[in-house]
């Protein structure tokens, strides 16, 4: 399947726990589920935790940022791409599905990474924005744990040490995310700035003749 209109991407980020899939989906827009592009528990290049005692999945390293940004591109010119899927419980790919934006002119992309592809996403024409949740780290703690626990993506002991250090290092990881090109911002903020491009995108197909490409009329 091709598109007649190329699409471009908002990248969704911040800590574990901030909302970011609660978010994507109030939008209404296709989203894209970075953290299936995770590396498999077994990939050599996997990051070690500074103890020694795992992988340290927080680390950009553990995850396969030029796969992403390559569906990412193949979604935005041609309209679909073949995507992973990824168990976090076993860390590790279970399979692909198809997926396609249905000529949507904007796609969201969410992930704790997404924003370390957003320089290769300009670099690709492909960036509309890059967002950052930011807000409350210990309500953020208390939401990751709940999640993770209730779809065992972990073990609850490992689960704990987890959260622990991610509310420890929260203000950290913001800042980089910052430094990467990310506008930080609450749930409130982020959406009312997605919305606003949405329309931005929008507007000018609202003025296209009725017989408009499909594309053109989906944008509207």
């Amino acid at each position: 399947m091709t598109s007649s209109a190329p699409a471009r991407v908002i990248l969704l980020t911040g800590p574990s726990g901030s909302g970011k899939s609660r978010l994507a989906a109030r939008t209404g827009l296709p989203v894209v589920r970075l953290d299936d592009f995770y590396k498999d528990g077994d990939d050599p290049s996997l990051p070690a935790l500074p103890s020694g005692a795992g992988t340290d999945w927080d680390a950009p390293a553990s995850w396969n940022g030029d796969h992403a940004v390559r569906a990412l591109r193949e979604l935005c010119e041609r309209g679909a791409a073949e995507l992973p899927e990824y168990s976090l419980a076993r860390s590790a790919r279970t399979g692909s599905r198809p997926f396609t934006r249905d000529g949507a002119p904007l796609l969201i992309a969410e992930g704790i990474f997404a924003a370390e592809i957003g320089a290769a996403c300009a670099e690709a024409g492909l960036l509309a924005d890059s967002i950052c949740l930011a807000h409350r780290p210990v309500t953020h703690f208390r939401r990751r744990l709940a999640r993770d626990v209730r779809e065992s993506r972990k073990p609850l002991p490992f689960l704990l040490r987890r959260g622990w250090a991610l509310l420890r290092a929260e203000r950290s990881i913001v800042a980089r995310n910052a430094a990467l090109g990310a506008h930080c911002c609450d749930q409130r903020a982020a959406l009312r700035r997605i919305e606003a491009l949405a329309a931005e995108v929008a507007a000018p197909a609202a003025h296209l003749p009725a017989g408009g490409t499909d594309a053109e009329r989906l944008a509207a």
